[in-house]
C-alpha cells in the first residue's frame, strides 16, 4: 500500500463515454491500477445505457474497484467541467489527419484521455470540450484496437514517459503528507464493514469531488 500510495499518479486519468461493457470497464480499471491512476470518469448520455445497470467485475479488474474511485455522469457538460477542474487538458482518441499519433504526445503534464462508445466511438460532443485527439499507429486491416487494449496501450505510453521523468522514483507525483492520507484512507477503508462491497459508482454532481488522497465519510 506505501508503495502504491507513491507511485500514484493524480495528474492523470480517463473518461469513458458510453461504454456499454461493464467488462470493458473493468478491464480499463486494470490498466488504471497498473500506471497509478486512482480515478475515472465515466459519462452516460443515452437513455439505453443506464447508469443503475454499472456493475464492475471483480475477475475482470482483479479487484481494483477497491481502490480507484468511479465518478459517474449523466452530463457531458459537467463532467468534462469536473474533469478540467483537476487535468490541465482532455485528449480525445480520433483517427485521422488531424490527430496526432500517440508516441508524438507529452503526457507528463495533467492529462485526461477519453475514450467513446464502443460501436461509434466518441459523440461530436463530447469532442467539442476535448483540447486535441490522437491516434494509436496500426499496421494492420483494423481500423482501431478494443476499447479496454486501446486505453492500455495509451496508459503503457504514459508510464513509459512518465518513468523516464522520474514520476515513478525521485519525483512522486504526491507529496509525503499526501502520500500519507492516501494511506489512512485505504487503511480506514480496509477496517470498514463495507469493504466487501466497495467498488460501487459514485454520482459526482453532488457534492464535489474530493481529491484522492481526502478520506470519504462511510456511505
Amino acid at each position: 500500500m506505501r508503495q502504491a500510495a507513491r507511485l500514484t499518479q493524480p495528474d492523470l486519468t480517463v473518461i469513458l463515454e458510453n461504454s456499454f461493457d461493464p467488462l470493458n470497464i473493468s478491464a480499463v480499471m486494470r490498466s488504471c491500477d497498473a500506471v497509478g491512476i486512482r480515478e475515472i470518469f465515466v459519462v452516460y448520455t443515452r437513455p439505453y445505457l443506464d447508469k443503475r445497470g454499472l456493475v464492475l467485475g471483480k475477475r475482470t479488474s482483479a479487484g481494483t474497484f477497491k481502490w480507484i474511485d468511479v465518478y459517474v455522469f449523466d452530463s457531458l457538460e459537467e463532467c468534462f467541467r469536473r474533469v478540467k477542474e483537476r487535468y490541465q487538458r482532455v485528449l480525445a482518441t480520433l483517427p485521422g489527419d488531424k490527430s496526432q499519433s500517440l508516441f508524438e504526445l507529452d503526457l507528463c503534464v495533467p492529462t485526461a484521455l477519453l475514450f467513446g462508445n464502443e460501436d461509434d466511438g466518441i459523440s461530436q460532443e463530447a469532442l467539442s470540450y476535448c483540447d486535441g485527439a490522437f491516434f494509436i499507429p496500426q499496421a494492420g486491416f483494423a481500423e482501431s484496437l478494443n476499447l479496454s487494449n486501446a486505453c492500455a496501450v495509451s496508459l503503457y505510453e504514459a508510464y513509459r514517459q512518465r518513468s523516464a521523468a522520474g514520476f515513478y522514483s525521485h519525483s512522486p507525483r504526491l507529496t509525503e503528507e499526501q502520500q500519507h492520507q492516501l494511506m489512512e484512507r485505504w487503511t480506514l477503508m480496509l477496517k470498514s464493514e463495507g469493504f466487501r462491497n466497495r467498488g460501487q459508482k459514485i454520482q459526482a454532481e453532488d457534492p464535489a469531488i474530493a481529491p484522492i488522497f481526502v478520506q470519504r465519510k462511510p456511505n
